[in-house]
Formats: structure tokens, C-alpha cells, sequence
């Protein structure tokens, strides 16, 4: 509302005619809209579904996995056959008004725009051997951390989106479920699987409780080292998301853990040490 407030006052002093201000007033309201906005209401009408099937061929296609639990992306692949399709399916995404979306289509919607477009971004600077490799700016913590999160990547609705906005500033406080970290791909090894499939608002709670269970079985999320615990620095970093301490964090693990994981867990009361690993989940890696 200041904002707003300013622009009608410069529009004042500056003799602007009537249809000048309300063209002015209309842009200054836009400017306030935040991300999170977009989707603090869910429709109530199942019957919009986003179509994701060209997400879903291109995982389907690009995306290979491993013996070892990780799905790898063929990144030299994608970038010379696929990468413009991939564009073609952000731009659909533009059009997209999550307001007209129910709270699963919303979900998914957000997971698919997150991944594509960080799968975009890194073929955009393609070879590189890790994602913290690609600045595009975002101000002096983006300087300071590496990567991509923090710029304005994308628009919805004339609202502009980080990579960031889009995991912590919608995903994880209006959807509360520790799943989220589940969803979202960063293009490196330590993270959560690249799926194979794109989301659907359908399938959502069979497909999230799946990579949840895939991640903290493999490695990556669970290990013992020397009869200690170490866990994915997922559960460190957002600590607050998994229950705000260890007996948390543990106590999702063993919700997702396998017979075998759960009784070594059972017996764990802290978490001994947090790994992540930033390379490039590449086939060529």
C-alpha cells in the first residue's frame, strides 16, 4: 500500500491525466504480490489438472537410474535433444493460474516448475561440475554461497520467482510436509532423486512418500560410519521441517525406513555427523 501511495503522489505533482494513475496504481498493486500469494487459496475443483506430459517424457527419456539408488541425468544428451522442449514446457507453465489449481495440483505444479527449471538453468551453462558453479546473481549471500537459488529465474502471473521462493518461500511454509525436501531436485548427488515421472496432483501422496522412503534408505540420506549416525545435512539445514531436533529427525527416518534401517535406528538416540555431496548428478560423474 505505501508503494502505492508514492506512485499516486508522483502522479499527482506530476499532472499525469486519470487513466495514466490508474494504470500506474494498477502496476504498483502487482509489484506488492509475493510469490507465496499465488497460492495461499486452493480451488476446490479437481477437475483442473496441469498437463505435465512433456516434463514426464523428458524425465522418462533423460533421467537413468542407478545400481546405487541415484538417478543420474544425461545432461549432454538433454542439452542437445531436448533442452528446447524443455523451454516450450516452462513456457506453458506460464500460463498457468495456480489460483484455479487444488492443493495437490498446486504441490505438483510447484515440485515439476522447480525441477524443470533448474534442469533448465544448468543446461543453460552446461558442462559444469556442480550446480554452486552457476551464479546468476541474487544479492551477496548468492555471491557468497554459490548457485543459483536466489535470482529471479521465472514469472507466474507477472509475480517474479526465485528458485528459492519457490522451495521456502511457497512449498515448505504453506504446505507444511516434510515431504517437500522429497520433491524438489537440485542437480546434485547428495540430493533427493531427480524422478523419473513428473508429479502428478493424483498420484501426489503415493509418489512423495515413495522418494521419501527412496532417499532415506540410500546412503546418501542414512549411513553408519563407525557406529555412528550420519544423516544427509537436509535434516541439519531444516532441522525445523523434520521436528526441530534430533529425536525428530529420527523419528521421521524410521516412519520411512525398512525393516532392517529401523532396528538399527531404534536403538540411536542423536545424530552423529551430516554429509552432502555437490557434484553434478551426471552420468558422466
Amino acid at each position: 500500500m505505501q508503494r502505492i501511495a508514492e506512485v499516486i503522489d508522483v502522479a499527482f505533482w506530476g499532472g499525469v491525466r486519470v487513466a495514466s494513475l490508474l494504470a500506474l496504481i494498477s502496476y504498483a498493486a502487482a509489484a506488492t504480490t509475493e510469490p507465496a500469494d499465488l497460492f495461499r487459496v486452493a480451488a476446490n475443483d479437481p477437475s483442473v489438472i496441469v498437463d505435465h506430459s512433456a516434463w514426464d517424457r523428458l524425465l522418462q527419456t533423460y533421467v537413468h537410474p542407478g545400481d546405487d539408488g541415484l538417478n543420474r541425468v544425461d545432461y549432454g544428451s538433454f542439452q542437445a535433444n531436448g533442452h528446447a522442449e524443455l523451454k516450450q514446457y516452462l513456457e506453458s507453465l506460464r500460463a498457468v493460474d495456480p489460483r484455479t489449481l487444488s492443493r495437490s495440483e498446486q504441490f505438483a505444479f510447484l515440485a515439476n516448475l522447480y525441477n524443470a527449471k533448474t534442469i533448465d538453468i544448468v543446461l543453460d551453462h552446461y558442462p559444469v561440475s556442480s550446480i554452486k558453479n552457476v551464479s546468476l546473481g541474487g544479492g551477496l549471500f548468492a555471491a557468497f554461497t554459490g548457485g543459483p537459488w536466489k535470482a529471479k529465474v521465472l514469472t507466474l502471473q507477472g509475480v517474479e520467482f526465485s528458485l528459492d521462493d519457490i522451495e521456502h518461500g511457497v512449498l515448505r511454509p504453506l504446505f507444511k510436509d516434510p515431504r517437500a525436501h522429497y520433491s524438489v531436485n537440485c542437480a546434485s548427488v547428495g540430493c533427493p532423486n531427480l524422478q523419473t515421472h513428473a508429479f502428478t496432483g493424483a498420484r501426489l501422496d503415493a509418489q512423495l512418500d515413495a522418494a521419501a522412503k527412496a532417499y532415506v534408505n540410500n546412503p546418501r540420506g542414512t549411513n553408519f560410519s563407525g557406529g555412528r549416525l550420519v544423516v544427509s545435512s537436509i535434516y541439519e539445514w531444516f532441522k525445523s521441517d523434520f521436528g526441530g531436533d534430533d529425536v525428530g529427525v529420527l523419528r521421521h527416518l524410521r516412519k520411512y525406513a525398512t525393516p532392517s534401517l529401523r532396528l538399527k535406528l531404534d536403538s540411536v538416540r542423536s545424530i552423529g555427523s551430516h554429509h552432502y555431496d555437490w557434484t553434478l548428478n551426471d552420468v558422466l560423474r
